[in-house]
């Protein structure tokens, strides 16, 4: 007679079933097992819960927090461009008060330059910067005395 011994299948989406004792019997030489019947289940089998530890929880929640960020700031920054683009911008410039134009540092305005040559000798000539006018078209402006808005001040230049 030969013994039948079960096959025991074990899987992450069924449960684990343990397998039956062994039948009480007076000898100890010979062991035998019934055989397992397998009744058909009537559910489907289902996923069990991930074990994860507090460490894996945190990186996923750090990894999705980090592409909300990623992809929010750039929606941000583009409806504030947007809603930008449709207001007038009046604010003087603040560098020349809005008239567009900022006094020489080289002249101070006067248009000429004062030098001493020594032996209480003076040459005044005209300002090689502003060339004699006293002021400089405004660089943050560009001279039309208008605040421009923060993106705006940005050069696009073409280096290719």
């Amino acid at each position: 007679m030969s013994v039948v011994h079960p096959v025991l299948l074990r899987s992450a989406f069924l449960p684990h079933h343990s397998p039956p004792p062994p039948p009480a019997s007076s000898s100890s030489s010979s062991l035998s097992f019934k055989p397992l019947t397998h009744t058909p289940r009537r559910s489907y089998p289902r996923i069990r819960a991930l074990e994860l530890d507090q460490n894996t929880v945190i990186a996923i929640a750090v990894g999705i927090a980090s592409v909300a960020v990623g992809i929010g700031i750039p929606v941000f920054y583009e409806s504030q461009i947007d809603s930008a683009a449709k207001r007038d911008n009046t604010q003087p410039c603040f560098p020349c008060n809005g008239t567009g134009a900022q006094k020489c540092r080289f002249c101070l305005g006067s248009g000429n330059v004062t030098v001493e040559l020594g032996g209480g000798e003076k040459e005044v000539s005209r300002c090689i910067n502003c060339d004699g006018v006293g002021s400089l078209t405004c660089t943050t402006c560009q001279g039309n005395g208008i605040q421009p808005r923060y993106l705006d001040r940005r050069e696009f230049k073409d280096d290719d």
